[in-house]
């Protein structure tokens, strides 16, 4: 007698991000999906990503096929395109950038913890306000 194991996929989920607060200087809004492994280093892969066109006040851009689990979004609005953001010279961003739960970093990004959201089988939804950097609560 032979056993058959059934093949079962793995549960997968889409998050539908809402970005807010776009300048309307447009550029790229460039966006990533990172784990608790991969974030906050700079030079990791995310999970998932896209770039797109800045076209509006509000973009929204979806993402397909991602294991449920603990995530973090670090996204900003590349005004020139550049594929980087732009810092001034004492390392302060000067593009419009957000984060995952809306943190607001003064000078450093937020940890994991206050960034971190649950990614559930199935459809799912974060909203993000862009922000400009500011030392001032």
């Amino acid at each position: 007698m032979t056993l058959a194991a059934q093949a079962q996929t793995a549960p997968s989920a889409s998050l539908t991000i809402r970005v807010e607060n776009l300048s309307p200087a447009g550029g790229m809004l460039r966006l990533g999906l990172y784990d608790r492994a991969h974030y906050p280093d700079d030079n990791s892969k995310p999970v998932a990503s896209a770039d797109v066109k800045a076209t509006g006040a509000e973009m929204v851009v979806t993402l397909h096929g991602i294991p449920p689990g603990r995530y973090a979004i670090e996204t900003f609005q590349d005004l020139n395109s550049d594929g980087e953001m732009d810092m001034t010279w004492l390392g302060f961003p000067e593009e419009r950038f957000g984060f995952s739960r809306d943190a607001h970093p003064r000078l450093k990004k937020p940890s994991f913890a206050q960034v971190a959201f649950t990614l559930s089988p199935g459809e799912n939804m974060q909203v993000i306000h862009l922000q400009t950097f500011s030392l001032l609560p």
